[in-house]
């Protein structure tokens, strides 16, 4: 299958430190991969770097056979590169309504409407009503975000991406801050996403990295040290010294 999200070469330095240094990786429609490593291994520039809030000195980054490597953000958005934050940036006083339905709108290009009459387009508040329902929030609507729970906010989060319909999605430790007992709502939503697309996963929880991805990406130093199956990664000498250790014993004698 022809790939949707390719990554040549990236490369990335802050004075004489190479914190990005030659990373390629690929992912076709429908992959499920994780990304992971231990802190300062590079995880959070790679992801700037390829979502455009980083520009990269050398190498590409390729959505749906285009060059998106000198594009911002915002552009890599309407291409269908979309990325979910570690910590939510929701506005407390919108409701989960109106904040679905102005990413819709946003998407479409229309966002300049949005709040003298979102409820009067049927088609957005459609959508809306489907993304919410998808979700399991539908019942929080019309509740400010400051009266919902943290998961609930994470799901509201995850709905937004969605509202961009993205070709390829990040999901920037989905679960984090999250409580034990909300987790499996959030691992639920996301084992429901579109069978087509794209998702890579930056965790740090590894028994839901390994619930979770099909493909594991290790990355230590700013530079990739492994690449392939979840049963692998735990038997790789490599990985365990440099991120594993004691988890991949535990899951040898499991």
């Amino acid at each position: 299958m022809n790939a949707i999200f390719d990554v040549r070469n990236l490369k990335r330095s802050f004075g004489g430190l190479a914190v990005t240094n030659d990373v390629s990786l690929s992912m076709a429609p429908g992959d499920r991969v994780a990304l992971i490593g231990p802190n300062g291994a590079g995880k959070t520039t790679f992801v700037n770097l390829v979502t455009g809030n980083l520009l990269p000195n050398s190498g590409t980054v390729t959505l749906g056979g285009e060059d998106v490597t000198r594009l911002g953000p915002t552009e890599r958005v309407r291409r269908g590169l979309v990325r979910s934050f570690q910590v939510t940036r929701l506005f407390s006083e919108m409701t989960p309504e109106e904040h679905v339905a102005l990413a819709i709108l946003q998407r479409q290009g229309r966002s300049g409407r949005m709040f003298a009459s979102h409820r009067a387009m049927p088609d957005v508040m459609d959508e809306v009503h489907a993304l919410l329902a998808r979700l399991g929030i539908a019942q929080l609507a019309g509740r400010r975000v400051s009266e919902i729970a943290y998961g609930q906010q994470r799901l509201l989060e995850l709905a937004l991406a969605l509202a961009l319909k993205p070709r390829v999605l990040l999901l920037d430790e989905p679960a984090a801050g999250v409580p034990q007992g909300d987790t499996a709502r959030i691992e639920q939503a996301i084992a429901d996403l579109p069978a087509d697309l794209a998702v890579l996963m930056i965790e740090h929880d590894m028994d839901l990295v390994f619930r979770f991805a099909k493909r594991v990406i290790v990355l230590a130093a700013g530079e990739i040290i492994f690449d392939g199956s979840p049963d692998a990664v735990t038997k790789d000498a490599r990985v365990r010294q440099a991120y594993l250790g004691s988890y991949a014993d535990a899951r040898s004698v499991a």
